[in-house]
């Protein structure tokens, strides 16, 4: 068994029963600003190879949230035909589910020395590191992508600029219920040893 110091113990612990939560579980409050700078602070600090910094947030405020769901709705009706009372609510509501949303945007472009997807990569790891965050100050967390992510039209109107894509939604409250374990994969049957490929 090893050996670990108390505090770096505790650490593993965490992150072994870390858990995303429903967006639609949470309740309020959410963070403060002080605790939303903060963790915003700590989702920064991850891998970027040339200090590009290839990613940016958006935070949108609660307050917003009903008119932002009667624009999804309207432009998922446009795309999708008409909508049944249980679609439209669910378009509503994307951004009253949750106390607190932030948008993660990747800004990765070309560049001499880094690979986009080295940049896009940095993107995904600022929304794990921010959802890590916000279950280590006490609150329940969720990254969504969902179809608004990837509508060009939808993206601009929340945000994204043109060379822009959002890697993501987190979502950010607190627990109104214990979260639901899921399967988690074998390690032995996604691990190998490296073989030399003839």
């Amino acid at each position: 068994m090893t050996s670990y110091s108390t505090a770096s113990s505790a650490t593993l612990d965490f992150l072994r029963k870390r858990r995303s939560h429903p967006a639609i579980t949470m309740t309020s409050p959410g963070p403060t600003k002080a605790q939303i700078d903060d963790i915003l602070t700590i989702a920064a600090r991850v891998p970027d190879h040339g200090k590009l910094a290839p990613w940016r947030f958006i935070l949108f405020p609660s307050s917003d949230g009903p008119r932002i769901g009667e624009r999804l709705a309207a432009l998922y009706e446009a795309r999708n035909g008409s909508l049944d009372a249980a679609q439209r609510e669910k378009e509503l509501t994307r951004f009253t589910r949750a106390p607190v949303v932030i948008g993660v945007l990747s800004t990765a472009a070309d560049h001499p020395k880094i690979p986009v997807w080295e940049q896009q990569l940095s993107a995904g790891a600022v929304c794990l590191n921010l959802i890590t965050a916000a279950a280590a100050c006490g609150f329940a967390s969720q990254w969504i992508t969902e179809w608004y992510s990837f509508d060009a039209g939808a993206a601009a109107y929340l945000g994204a600029g043109a060379n822009e894509r959002f890697a993501g939604f987190i979502h950010i409250g607190t627990p109104s219920q214990p979260p639901v374990e899921r399967a988690r994969p074998d390690i032995s049957d996604i691990t190998s040893t490296w073989t030399e490929q003839k």
